[in-house]
């Protein structure tokens, strides 16, 4: 098992995985193939993701060997989506790794995670979840579609809405109601009576989608009406696992900003000498290392399966969508006019933190559920 403290220190095998994902990610993840990306409407390359996959099993990290996976930690996983936030990776990987394989894997459904796993492990199978609706809500509440039984299976008949990566997923895992409750179902792609359309969001870098379902056949995963509380808990690893992409998406944007302010000179001086950005660069150190600490701290709850994970989730989550967003801004900021052209990357940050900061909830509706798990 991995060691890992809340100081931020990896072992050398864990250093070793950080430099093979920044190194892949440096050559296939540039800013051209980002801009050239999120142009499209897939939204990723398949070859890369393939690649991702066998390659470097990146997918499979931390599902089970015994599901076709490698088997390691979440602090390995970790520092995936740690590199991939840096990268503005544009592939279904938060999607697929962190929505859909957390749910199989804390489904209790054996048969559905010995079927469908392997192919997520091998890079083969795009996979997603399906919960929010019209409202965007991430509460149990939330969701109206509902399933009832077929001579076959079963059908579920709804609307979902803002489901990253829901127009190219192979696997849809769609929460939907039974006369026994919230359940949890496996949509194919090609399934009758399923309509998917992409959505135009701010953020270009991860696509999202509607998806329209009328009595579409699918596959009951897990016990009828016992998907909430394996939601609730594969929601808060997605939630950890998000911050960390967001802490390395600040990261790079902090950055971005320091090597500007060394190399841009105004009145016969680097404007890193003037006090007001020289402030406003340690202010985004200060943000960045103390998202590190919240993130580290999340992810050891994850490793250890605690059951304070949700809170650590929320704070996590919660602190790192305000970090993301303040450090981008100011990364804007600190390039002046250029920061906002769409030449820059800079805007690129600015967008995904903005995106990032509510796809799994806001930052407010995080401390809520902070306080309320406090008993404050």
């Amino acid at each position: 098992m991995a060691h890992h403290t809340l100081t931020g220190t990896y072992t050398e095998e864990q250093d070793e995985l950080r430099k093979v994902v920044r190194s892949f990610l440096s050559k296939h993840s540039t800013e051209a193939d980002v801009r050239d990306l999120m142009a499209t409407t897939r939204g990723y390359d398949p070859a890369q993701w393939r690649r991702m996959g066998a390659e470097l099993g990146l997918q499979g990290l931390a599902v089970p060997e015994e599901y076709g996976g490698a088997g390691y930690g979440y602090v390995e996983l970790g520092i995936v989506f740690e590199e991939t936030g840096r990268a503005l990776l544009c592939a279904p990987y938060l999607a697929t790794v962190a929505l859909a394989a957390e749910a199989l894997l804390r489904s209790g459904d054996e048969a559905a995670r010995k079927d469908l796993l392997p192919g997520i492990a091998a890079g083969e199978t795009v996979a997603t979840l399906a919960f929010t609706e019209d409202g965007g809500s991430w509460d149990e509440r939330g969701v109206a579609a509902h399933a009832r039984r077929t001579a076959t299976g079963w059908a579920v008949t709804g609307a979902k809405n803002y489901v990253p990566d829901g127009h190219t997923a192979d696997l849809l895992l769609v929460a939907a109601r039974t006369d026994a409750g919230l359940s949890l179902f496996a949509v194919e792609a090609g399934a009758p009576g399923l309509v998917r359309t992409p959505l135009e969001t701010l953020d270009q870098t991860r696509k999202q989608a509607r998806l329209d379902l009328d009595a579409v056949p699918a596959r009951l995963i897990g016990a009828e009406g016992a998907a909430w509380p394996v939601i609730e808990r594969s929601l808060a690893a997605a939630a950890v696992l998000l911050a960390a992409e967001q802490l390395g998406g600040a990261s790079r944007a902090m950055e971005l900003a320091v090597e500007y302010a060394k190399i841009r000179v105004q009145y016969g001086r680097a404007i890193g000498s003037f006090q007001g950005i020289k402030h406003l660069c340690a202010d985004m150190l200060v943000e960045v290392e103390s998202a590190r600490s919240a993130v580290c701290d999340a992810l050891w709850a994850l490793e250890a399966d605690a059951p304070d994970l949700p809170v650590a989730a929320a704070l996590a989550l919660a602190y790192c969508s305000d970090t993301y967003t303040r450090v981008a801004g100011d990364c804007v900021q600190v390039h002046g006019g250029i920061g906002f052209t769409w030449e820059h990357p800079a805007h690129l940050y600015l967008k995904r933190a903005k995106s990032s900061e509510v796809l799994l909830g806001t930052a407010a509706s995080h401390r809520e559920r902070l306080a309320v798990r406090l008993g404050l």
